[in-house]
C-alpha cells in the first residue's frame, strides 16, 4: 500500500512514514485504478467541496474498513490544516 499526503505549499517534516505530493500530481492520478483519495476536513468543509472522487473521512477516526482490500493500492489522504 503506498500512502501519499496532498502538499498545498506547506512545509513538512524531513522523516515522514509517506510521501507527499502536489496539486499537479494528485490531479493526474485522479481516475487510475487502484487510487483512493480521502479528504480529512470537517464533514461541513468537505461538503461545501472536495476533491473529485474523494471519500470523507474523520482523520482521528480512521479504521481498516474505511480504506480499500487491496493492499497495493494508492492512498492520499489531505486536509485543509495541519493534524
Amino acid at each position: 500500500m503506498t500512502v501519499f499526503a496532498l502538499l498545498a505549499g506547506r512545509g513538512f517534516a524531513a522523516e515522514e512514514p509517506f510521501g507527499r505530493l502536489g496539486v499537479g500530481e494528485v490531479a493526474a492520478k485522479l481516475g487510475q485504478p487502484g487510487v483512493f483519495v480521502y479528504d480529512n476536513n470537517s464533514k461541513e468543509k468537505y461538503a461545501s467541496g472536495h476533491v473529485p472522487t474523494a471519500k470523507w473521512v474523520a482523520f482521528d477516526e480512521v479504521q481498516a474498513k474505511d480504506l480499500p482490500v487491496d493492499k497495493a493500492a494508492t492512498l492520499i489522504f489531505y486536509c485543509a490544516n495541519e493534524h
